[in-house]
Parts: C-alpha cells; sequence; structure tokens
C-alpha cells in the first residue's frame, strides 16, 4: 500500500510540474490569455510558481512514501483535500472535459486518504516512529 501511495504522489507532482512547463510553453506560444485578473504576466508567473513548488511537494511526499516515513501522511492528506476541492470546482463546469476531470480528481482524492489510514499503512508508519534500538 505504502508503494500505491508514493506512485500516487509521484504522478500527481509529475502532472503538476508538467501543467507548470506547458503554461509557460503555452505563454510563449501564444502570449497570456484569459479573464482580465489573470491576464498578467505576474499573475501567470505567480501561477507557474504555486504548480510547480506544489508539484515537487507532491515528488518530496512520495520519496517520504517510498522509505516509509510517517512525516508523509499529513502533507499528502492536506494534498488531497487541495485537489480534492479542485475537483469540485472543476467537476461544477458545463463543459464535459473540465467536469470529468474534477469528478476523477475528487475520487482519487478521497480514495488516497482512505488509503493514507489503513492498517497496513499505518503498522509501516507506526515502524518508522518506533525508537531506534538504544534511545
Amino acid at each position: 500500500m505504502i508503494v500505491t501511495l508514493a506512485a500516487l504522489a509521484l504522478v500527481e507532482g509529475l502532472f503538476l510540474i508538467g501543467y507548470a512547463v506547458y503554461d509557460v510553453i503555452e505563454a510563449f506560444r501564444t502570449g497570456i490569455t484569459g479573464p482580465a485578473e489573470v491576464s498578467n504576466p505576474a499573475a501567470l508567473l505567480g501561477l507557474i510558481a504555486i504548480t510547480a513548488i506544489f508539484g515537487a511537494g507532491l515528488v518530496w511526499i512520495s520519496w517520504g512514501w517510498w522509505n516509509g516515513r510517517s512525516w508523509a501522511r499529513s502533507p499528502f492528506v492536506f494534498a488531497q483535500l487541495i485537489i480534492g476541492f479542485i475537483g469540485y470546482e472543476l467537476s461544477q463546469s458545463t463543459d464535459d472535459g473540465p467536469r470529468t476531470i474534477g469528478q476523477v480528481a475528487m475520487v482519487v482524492a478521497v480514495v488516497a486518504i482512505v488509503m493514507s489510514f489503513l492498517p497496513s499503512v499505518r503498522r509501516v508508519l507506526a515502524a518508522d516512529d518506533a525508537p531506534a534500538e538504544g534511545e
């Protein structure tokens, strides 16, 4: 189960980093477009930075899951909550594409949160919390 959580965090992180790169490419290719409040260089740069940092954080969390580190659960659950809220907003779209992506994001977020508290995961994380011999 830990491997699955690590893979999920890695895929989510790489997706977000890829999306940040996509935003950079699109900005150079087509210019800055969209609603007035986000159609300026500062807003685009902020979006790219936040997306890339969030993605890098999920890659770091993936490393923590892979190594059975107990600290990985809290930021992972927090990230899934954010992904779930974003998914909810997308699921309210009238277009099929964003609505489907939002619904999938919400399901993945809920399943990931449940998985992170399964007994098999708790056992692995409890072993990380146990004091080493001689402490």
